[in-house]
């Protein structure tokens, strides 16, 4: 074959273009009418070229012998040292950096025709950028003047229609009048009244200027008459009672502009309604049958009527107050509504304080809880339904007031949530807080709280002198009245939905927990737990013999002063008893609080409020301390009397009994136990005393791990007086087994850790050589904790009557 045409160079370079623009060979073959092979062929043939030259312009260059001389007499020049002088270091970076710039300088020239590409590129982009631009802002100045042009239109055509509705305003208002229309009328009114005042001047300026200035006069006469119509027909429906034509023209007034008027003789209106049934119901509150079973309760119910009428009326016309005089509106209402139930409420309060003679009660109270004061006292039984209307009172004052809060509140955010500002709160809690009623239930509760302390005083006082026991009764009768009482007062403060009040009674009632019944608790318990007579005589005490020499004389034992001594002993546990419930108690009442409040919290109460209740409550945790405390130095007191002195005696015996014995008295001992079952007998006589009937379980149970320590503390001193041999130690061990294993069941506690230091003490006198302690002690404890420090330990050892000092003193512990 012959040779193929060589291409031209153009042709190459539109090849070798379009493939670094990201074109195939197929579409290249195809725009240049090229053949598929001839493409390929001349692209690789680029790339091989390519390549080549930038590996070759790549290279580093071979430096001709004067190259770096010459380099280096250049940087002298100009000003450096002496190139004989430069360092070896700087040269080499010289070279180096000489090198780069070459490679740099061939990447330059062989991408320059890329970069001139990518140039022409980069400014037809921005022409078209710069064209998109301006075509967007003629678009926009477009927009611009059609809006212009609609918003003039829209104004030319609102002209036009205020000058035809004045026109119809006009015309209609006199035929509504005519007809005796009002409401028809009032619209009419309503819609001149809302025309714009630019556009008719503008109207009055033009050829009918006329024609407009006489409709102007004709309407405002028409708005003049029509006031007044409205007003002189709202007197006579007033008047009449007639509850449709006063809506009627009520709702007339705020077309007309007349807000504040309209709402205030409507206002007027329910007010009188109001007063007229309020009275009624006063006065058959006063002159009922007072044996009716309400009859205690009757002023409250009395309020609690009028207070729900006025609510049923502001639940009525709020609709009718927000359509037709808008958001807003309905506090000036319920404004005049408070006024008539300020009056009112006064008035009943005023009639309950005179037949219930509210203040003398109060004054008598007063002087008897000034105890330098003697004088009359009264009866806290004649208190109780007095104390009992007055929270009624109050709490539905304060259901009433949170009513009024949320309807205002809600009138205000009907417009729109965001406008309920603080001063629309402010004036609301301005509003409630300082009406009438409010202030005159706050002066009934400030005197409610002294006689609610009075009635709690004298009550607990009573239980505790009619405090009774029954046998077989852990606690006496006072502790449930007394705690009865206070949960009572309590809860009737808590029923008054004042915060203020239920935290002054939750403090009195702390107060006498605290003081009162706490101190007469420890009155009881001061008398301390006294020993039995057989106990006196087991002690030898010459008392106790006496008494036997004088019962024998008389040929009968006496028994009088054990009988009191009984007493004595059993109201000593009894009052434990009762310390221990109390604190329980106190627990149970603050936790019952907490959810009661909680309830309250949720009916709109402050976080100021909920603090006042923690801290109160705080309180009632620190009393319960204390009776626990009390009851501890109870347990004391018993373990001291009656414990302590009878168990010491058991366990030094235990010195009696020799621990150096031979493999005969071991066997003998093992048959015939000497000390420890004995022991366990004298402890089960002890304590089933106070088991049956007794203490409760709790006490029970404290008190037998005060025996617990005391035996083991006793113990122990006396286990470091005696002397042991093998066979002692072991015997002692089995002992100690004994009476820890009889000590876990008498009581629920663990035991085990207070005879820790007596278990290691039985397992070193078990050793069969000294130095088998090794053993056991330092890194070979394992698990095993040493309550004995290494003094104690060579103490023990020293009991061991086979183990010689010498090796005891050369452990190393």
């Amino acid at each position: 074959m012959g040779k193929t045409k060589e291409l031209s160079k153009d042709i190459r370079d539109k090849i070798v273009g379009l493939h670094k623009a990201g074109l195939g060979y197929k579409k290249i073959s195809k725009q240049l009418g090229e053949k598929l092979t001839t493409v390929g062929a001349i692209i690789r043939k680029w790339k091989k070229h390519s390549l080549g030259l930038g590996l070759q312009n790549i290279r580093p260059r071979q430096q001709r012998s004067g190259s770096k001389r010459s380099i280096l007499r250049s940087w002298s020049v100009c000003g450096g040292k002496e190139w004989t002088e430069i360092p070896p270091k700087i040269c080499a970076n010289l070279v180096e950096n000489y090198n780069k710039l070459c490679v740099l300088k061939t990447v330059f020239v062989l991408y320059r025709p890329n970069l001139q590409l990518i140039g022409g590129d980069a400014s037809q982009l921005s022409g078209m950028i710069t064209f998109t631009c301006s075509l967007a802002e003629n678009v926009s100045r477009k927009v611009r003047q059609l809006d212009l042009a609609k918003t003039r239109l829209y104004n030319v055509i609102q002209r036009a229609d205020d000058i035809l509705d004045l026109k119809f305003c006009t015309d209609g208002v006199q035929t509504a009048l005519r007809n005796e229309d009002y409401e028809q009328a009032a619209a009419h009114i309503h819609r001149y009244l809302s025309l714009d005042q630019s556009v008719i001047e503008l109207s009055r300026q033009g050829e009918e200027s006329s024609a407009v200035d006489a409709s102007l006069v004709m309407l405002q006469e028409a708005e003049q008459k029509l006031k007044v119509i409205v007003a002189e027909k709202l007197d006579e429906a007033v008047a009449a009672v007639d509850l449709a034509q006063v809506e009627r023209f009520f709702k007339i007034f705020p077309l007309l502009g007349l807000h504040q008027q309209g709402l205030a003789r409507f206002g007027q209106y329910l007010c009188s309604q109001l007063a007229s049934k309020a009275e009624e119901n006063l006065v058959l509150a006063t002159g009922g049958d007072l044996g009716e079973k309400r009859a205690p309760l009757v002023f409250a119910d009395t309020l609690t009527l009028l207070l729900e009428g006025i609510a049923r009326v502001v639940e009525t016309h709020q609709p009718i107050v927000e359509t037709y005089y808008g958001p807003g509106h309905l506090y000036t209402l319920i404004t005049h509504l408070q006024q008539e139930c300020d009056q009112q409420a006064q008035k009943i309060v005023d009639k309950f304080i005179q037949q219930r003679g509210y203040h003398n009660k109060f004054q008598i109270v007063q002087s008897s809880m000034m105890k330098s004061v003697p004088g009359e006292t009264i009866e806290p039984r004649e208190l109780d339904p007095v104390l009992t209307e007055v929270t009624l009172m109050n709490a539905r004052a304060e259901l009433y007031l949170r009513f009024l809060r949320r309807r205002m509140l809600a009138d205000f955010e009907v417009g729109d949530a965001q406008s309920v500002t603080q001063e629309h709160q402010q004036n609301v809690e301005k509003l409630l807080k300082h009406c009438l009623l409010s202030r005159t239930m706050q002066e009934l509760i400030g005197y409610y709280i002294p006689m609610e302390e009075y009635y709690m005083r004298e009550s607990v006082n009573k239980a505790v002198t009619m405090d009774t026991y029954e046998k077989g009764q852990l606690t006496s009768s006072m502790v449930d009245d007394c705690f009865y009482i206070v949960k009572k007062c309590i809860s009737r403060a808590l029923s008054s939905s004042s915060i203020d009040c239920l935290c002054a009674m939750i403090n009195h009632a702390n107060s006498v927990l605290e003081s009162d019944f706490r101190e007469v608790l420890y009155n009881k318990l001061r008398q301390g737990f006294p020993a039995t007579t057989l106990q006196d005589i087991q002690r030898g005490v010459s008392s106790a013999v006496s008494l036997m020499q004088s019962s024998l004389q008389q040929g009968k034992f006496n028994t009088l002063g054990i009988e009191s001594a009984e007493h004595a002993k059993a109201a000593f546990l009894v009052t434990l008893n009762n310390v221990e419930v109390c604190s329980e108690n106190i627990t149970t009442l603050k936790r019952n609080l907490e959810n009661d409040c909680s309830k309250l919290f949720n009916q709109g109460a402050g976080s100021g409020d909920q603090a006042k209740i923690e801290s109160c409550l705080s309180d009632l945790v620190n009393t319960s301390a204390k009776f626990k405390d009390l009851l501890q130095e109870g347990l004391t007191e018993l373990n001291t009397t009656a414990i302590k002195p009878q168990v010491k005696p058991w366990i030094s015996s235990f010195l009696s009994i020799s621990h150096n014995i031979e493999e005969e008295e071991f066997n003998d001992y093992e048959a015939n136990d000497p000390w420890v079952q004995q022991l366990i007998v004298n402890l089960e006589q002890l304590m089933a005393e106070f088991k049956v009937s007794s203490l409760s379980p709790v006490i029970y149970d404290t008190l037998t791990s005060l025996m617990t320590s005391l035996i083991s503390i006793e113990m122990e001193k006396t286990v470091l007086k005696c002397s042991f041999s093998r066979l002692g130690g072991l015997q002692f061990d089995k002992e100690l087994r004994s009476l820890v294993a009889y000590l876990t069941t008498v009581t629920t506690w663990t035991i085990r850790d207070k005879f820790a230091r007596l278990t290691q003490m039985a397992t070193i006198l078990n050793l069969e050589r000294v130095t088998e302690i090794l053993d056991y002690w330092g890194p070979n404890s394992g698990p095993l904790t040493w309550r004995l420090t290494p003094a104690e330990v060579r103490q023990v050892l020293a009991l061991r009557i086979d183990f010689r000092s010498e090796d005891i003193k050369r452990l190393r512990l």
